[in-house]
């Protein structure tokens, strides 16, 4: 139990996954940590909803079995992925087709391969191997298409970030690609990827993206978003994670609660969202942002009977990629459910569901009038925008004793929220005096 008396070497405001990363470098460093959360549960936007036996995330982030973090961070070891089948459906002229599957040999980072074609058993024949095939791209525009994404899956990220920068849909255009790859293909699959539909996003952060996809499989925690917090949360020390506790005021040396009063430590570590941040520590600059909406569908059958990501290149509607949920990941629908999750970049149109409902039919080939509306989660705030020029290193360290940490300065990623509390706890070790693990065995190494 929190008390006026309670002191702690380092206090973390926000136990989404940046916070609950920091915590774990530093607990295994043996530095005392309070992690104090306003909201009653871990997890800040990767949350879960549960309804009538379903698990519905409230962004639906896609990650990637690429990310380092996932195996670095402390306390994911264990996590299970649920991975998308290789590459994507892309519905483009009415036409289906599987495109950005990457084949990797014995040393190498990735080979794209490109318009493989898969039986795509869809209800009622909706989706054929014809379809697929009649939009398949011509062999030169795959060579070349494969190509560039060899060069990215390569490529040192130091020597990414060392390239020029510019808005991606004008980088897209100065790539040498054919317009079919890049409108086909790329737009809608960045897109999906940095939740930008208009694509104002730095064209490094989208080439690491591009960099991830290539390099492995996209994929969504099992059993739900919340998942990843959750276990982050359960590995750490008891008594580390403090739940409905907010902080009304902070400076380095004490936080004053609302429900607690005072709480004394030796440095401050804000890991709550870019706004939040702002309020506790004014001249924090915040962002702008990119909205989300995602709306979770149950019907008869599934549409679609294999984990496929489904994106929309001839944008007609307002969705820009969706899934069988429960093809992907079992454990988000009770037995023999059919869990259908998509997802509305930008301001949402008026009359969505049925809006949503009718570009679902054309993106799936079925009817949909008889699939029932879950639930809607519309977060104006969901992902920090990045356009150029952007710092994907934004310094987490403010001055000795005060540290923030998130998404809004690294990369607007699962990932980036990960390396950034990383950062900030590699920070105050140095500032404690501690000596890190991969310190120790440079130290060791020269002597």
């Amino acid at each position: 139990m929190l008390s006026s008396a309670h002191h702690a070497d380092v206090v973390i405001v926000g136990a989404g996954i940046a916070g609950l990363s920091a915590a774990h470098q530093l607990t295994s460093a043996g530095v005392s940590v309070s992690v104090l959360e306003a909201a009653p549960e871990v997890g800040g936007r990767m949350a879960t909803e549960q309804i009538d036996g379903f698990r519905l995330d409230r962004i639906g982030q896609l990650l990637n079995t690429s990310y380092p973090e996932l195996r670095r961070t402390a306390g994911l070891g264990e996590a299970a992925l649920r991975p998308f089948s290789p590459g994507v459906l892309v519905h483009s002229g009415g036409r289906l087709q599987r495109t950005g599957e990457v084949v990797r040999r014995a040393g190498e980072a990735g080979s794209p391969r490109w318009g493989s074609s898969y039986p795509l058993r869809g209800v009622g024949g909706a989706l054929t191997v014809a379809r697929a095939l009649a939009s398949a791209p011509r062999p030169l525009d795959q060579a070349r298409l494969g190509a560039s994404l060899a060069r990215l899956a390569a490529m040192p990220v130091e020597r990414l970030l060392a390239r020029p920068e510019r808005p991606t849909a004008s980088s897209l255009c100065a790539r040498g690609l054919p317009a079919r790859a890049v409108h086909g293909f790329l737009r809608p699959l960045l897109s999906a990827l940095l939740c930008d539909p208009a694509l104002t996003t730095s064209s490094r952060c989208a080439d690491l993206a591009l960099r991830g996809f290539a390099r492995g499989l996209m994929c969504v925690p099992a059993g739900g978003a919340a998942a990843f917090p959750e276990q982050l949360a359960a590995a750490l020390p008891p008594g580390t994670v403090h739940t409905g506790v907010r902080v009304t005021d902070a400076s380095i040396s004490r936080v004053t609660t609302a429900e607690h009063g005072e709480i004394g430590c030796r440095a401050l570590v804000l890991a709550t969202g870019a706004r939040a941040a702002a309020e506790l520590l004014p001249g924090l600059r915040v962002p702008s942002f990119h909205p989300v909406t995602v709306l979770h569908h149950t019907a008869p059958a599934p549409p679609l009977t294999e984990a496929a990501l489904l994106l929309d290149a001839d944008r007609g509607g307002p969705v820009s990629h969706t899934a069988v949920m429960s093809e992907v990941d079992p454990s988000r629908a009770p037995h023999g459910r059919v869990l259908i999750s998509s997802t509305v970049l930008g301001t949402p149109p008026p009359d969505l569901d049925r809006t949503v409902r009718a570009h679902l039919a054309t993106l799936y080939g079925t009817p949909t009038d008889e699939w029932e509306l879950l639930t809607v989660h519309h977060s104006p705030e969901a992902v920090p925008a990045m356009p150029p020029p952007h710092d994907v290193r934004r310094p987490v360290r403010l001055l000795s004793g005060l540290y923030v940490c998130g998404d809004h300065r690294d990369t607007s990623t699962v990932q980036g929220a990960l390396y950034s509390g990383r950062r900030a706890a590699d920070a105050i070790l140095r500032d404690f005096g501690v000596v890190t693990g991969h310190e120790a065995a440079a130290l060791s190494a020269v002597a």
